[in-house]
């Protein structure tokens, strides 16, 4: 496998100037004449399942690589109706040494269900598939959570890999082994621990993402500023518009940052006991906000960005900070073409309601991720009306 400089190429985020928008097609012809290049790795120093993230080029073809991490006789690729069609014909083409399948389920957070999960489980038992044997996650937050969990459980836990292909996936949701599907109740409440053998990011997929679920990534990613990786931050305001014609150093250098801090939190705090609580900064908010609306109306980088802010405010009104860090990060995630509010009104009890039943309550009052001076802290917060006050601060009014 090729190799630039590790660690260090990710990190040179400057201004270049880069080539005009070509069609998906097109985009990846032109990264299929490229070798594979990791130029990045990330060690996730876990005592029990240490792994590696691998961030890089065209590492879809690697095959020598990626065959040394798909163990047993079959392989199961796990993707969407939208990544299949650009990349599993390349992955399976990298796998030939192996019995390859794939199960396609549509685009979508509705289809983070129980009735995919079950649909993926009869799959590998109707196919004889072993706990030995291996699943790929192909595809953004949805497929890596669900697969994830799908992992976790059959046969008491197999082997799978995390390929993500989404900004948001590759950031966040890939790296630390946070598995689930969503309960009509609520977002995430099914789920577990499970951490995959690998984690391989191919920046190159970034060039098929729509624009809307490209922005959507860049609103997990402003949670790593807030959590005090200050090189973020000034990417994001410096590169404002690299960033925005998805120019790959700076890409790379916000992924490789990204996942640099996660891996450092979830090292000391594997199965959120205390640290990694942090890292759902604005989730308490943005959960709710996309279970009343269906997980139809916000893609949940976009629901993140108003939690953010809804974190922000409260942290305001409880003398945390000043009003200029809301205002700031209010310019900044409205130049990343982000939300800043509620486009609709919902009942701000009915919000209230939703936020009950976040996995990261441990009694009646509200766990929420808070920032001060410092950095951010968990509130164990029971004064329902600062939180409704806040609530109603960001919901459209009814006409």
């Amino acid at each position: 496998m090729n190799k630039e400089d590790p660690n260090k190429a990710a990190l040179q985020a400057t201004k270049v100037k880069i080539d005009p928008v070509v069609d998906s097609e097109t985009r990846i012809k032109r990264s299929r004449k490229n070798k594979p290049i990791v130029s990045s790795e990330l060690k996730l120093d876990l005592k029990d399942n240490p792994y590696t993230i691998y961030i890089g080029r065209n590492l879809i073809h690697d095959s020598k690589h990626l065959l040394s991490y798909c163990h047993g006789d079959h392989i199961l690729i796990v993707t969407n109706d939208l990544v299949g069609p650009l990349y599993l014909k390349s992955l399976k083409a990298s796998l030939m040494a192996k019995k390859v399948h794939h199960f396609i389920i549509p685009d979508g957070e509705i289809h983070k269900s129980q009735s995919s999960y079950f649909k993926l489980l009869d799959y590998l038992i109707e196919n004889n598939f072993r706990r030995n044997d291996t699943l790929i996650a192909l595809g953004g937050g949805v497929i890596g959570d669900l697969s994830g969990f799908v992992a976790a459980s059959f046969q008491r836990g197999m082997n799978y890999l995390q390929m993500p292909t989404s900004l948001l996936a590759q950031v966040d949701s890939s790296v630390g082994g946070k598995t689930a599907i969503n309960h009509p109740l609520g977002k995430n409440l099914i789920g577990a621990f499970y951490q995959p053998l690998a984690v391989v990011i191919d920046i190159l997929t970034l060039r098929t993402l729509p624009d809307r679920e490209y922005f959507s990534g860049l609103g997990e990613i402003i949670k790593y500023a807030l959590l005090g990786e200050q090189e973020i931050e000034q990417i994001l305001i410096d590169q404002l518009p690299a960033i925005l014609n998805r120019d790959e150093k700076c890409l790379e250098a916000l992924i490789y940052l990204s996942c640099q801090k996660k891996a450092t939190i979830v090292a000391k705090d594997e199965k959120e006991k205390g640290e990694r609580a942090l890292l759902n900064l604005g989730h308490t908010f943005a959960h709710a906000l996309e279970t009343l609306t269906d997980y139809k109306r916000y893609l949940h980088g976009e629901a993140v960005a108003i939690g953010i802010l809804m974190a922000l405010h409260l942290s305001v009104e409880k003398q945390l900070i000043s009003a200029d860090l809301l205002q700031r990060y209010k310019q900044l995630i409205e130049s990343l073409h982000l939300p800043t509010m509620i486009d609709h009104f919902i009942d701000p009890e009915r919000f209230l309601e939703a936020m009950k039943k976040d996995k990261k309550n441990q009694s009646d009052s509200y766990r929420l991720v808070l920032v001060n001076k410092k950095g951010c802290l968990l509130v164990d917060e029971s004064n329902n009306q600062l939180i409704t006050s806040t609530i109603e601060h960001f919901i459209l009014k009814s006409s």
